[in-house]
């Protein structure tokens, strides 16, 4: 079925801009345009105002995305049951997930996945909370997976599995030799940290100031954009960081980096689920959330 320009149309009616709709569904700004004219010339009218500084409906607009959203579930009901009734798990899901968990987690588990369901499809996008929320909110994804505190919206938030924060030091740091560390100790010690506006970042943030330090008491040595950017400096005795254990589990257990607890108190978060609450889900996602809420996640610490 054919429903692409309906999806481009109703994202770019729920994110009243080309240039983001142009960002979430992986198209460039004209293709989108394309679409939307198509549309527009089916119909033999305008479908959005674009005099304004924002991209609005028109009354026809309303009345098309009013029915494109009853149209696009109906679709998604008619594979779901037909699914059911051939007993084929086949078809594509698509996954949005923040970067810890895209980046170290979900590899594993799809991989898992595939090996019992070769003929599903998985997409898999790795982005910010917020990135992650607003492919959700258009529907431009099946469900997503979100580090931290998540606003509910019009989602339905699972918490999936707990992570905790542990603080990464080099193999031939003093440190290494023990299992935790006070604050205090830490803010002697150079500290790689990464970028203002990052989940890490702000958990780090909220655990320090929950003991009167500030992020510019500490001894900052490099601020840096990504995890993988972050493991390399303290493995190069640039620094020390505090980061998820999953993120760092392979290198832990190959003995290049050493993780430790910080005395005072547990660094916690939880991994969440997030799912649209209008959506109906197909045969195949239905598979996978059975398939990833039984997922023994412990395994891949080991």
């Amino acid at each position: 079925m054919e429903d692409h320009k309906l999806k481009v149309f109703c994202t770019v009616a729920e994110t009243k801009s080309f240039s983001k709709t142009s960002e979430i569904i992986h198209l460039t700004q004209p293709a989108v345009s394309l679409q939307i004219q198509a549309l527009e010339e089916i119909y033999e009218t305008k479908l959005f105002d674009r005099s304004s500084s924002t991209v609005t409906l028109t009354p026809a607009g309303e009345v098309l995305y009013k029915y494109a959203k009853e149209i696009l579930h109906l679709y998604a009901s008619a594979d779901k049951v037909i699914g059911e009734i051939t007993g084929l798990v086949k078809g594509s899901i698509s996954i949005g997930a923040s970067s810890t968990i895209g980046n170290y987690l979900l590899p594993a588990v799809i991989a898992d996945f595939k090996r019992a369901h070769l003929k599903i499809k998985i997409h898999l996008l790795v982005g910010n909370t917020k990135r992650v929320v607003e492919l959700l909110n258009s529907g431009n994804i099946d469900l997503g997976l979100v580090e931290g505190e998540v606003t509910r919206q019009k989602m339905i938030v699972e918490k999936l599995i707990p992570d905790e924060l542990l603080l990464v030091v080099p193999a031939h740091h003093p440190w290494a030799k023990k299992k935790e560390i006070s604050i205090s100790e830490l803010t002697k010690e150079p500290v790689i940290f990464r970028e203002a506006g990052s989940g890490t970042r702000q958990m780090i943030e909220k655990f320090l100031g929950r003991h009167g330090i500030a992020v510019q008491d500490m001894k900052i040595a490099m601020i840096l954009g990504s995890t993988e950017a972050i493991k390399e400096a303290v493995e190069n005795g640039l620094g020390v960081a505090i980061m998820s254990r999953w993120a760092a589990r392979k290198e832990s257990k190959y003995g290049s980096l050493h993780l430790l607890r910080i005395k005072e108190e547990k660094v916690l978060r939880d991994f969440s689920l997030i799912l649209s609450k209008n959506a109906v889900s197909s045969h195949s996602v239905d598979e996978f959330l059975t398939y990833l809420k039984s997922y023994p996640f412990q395994k891949l610490l080991i």
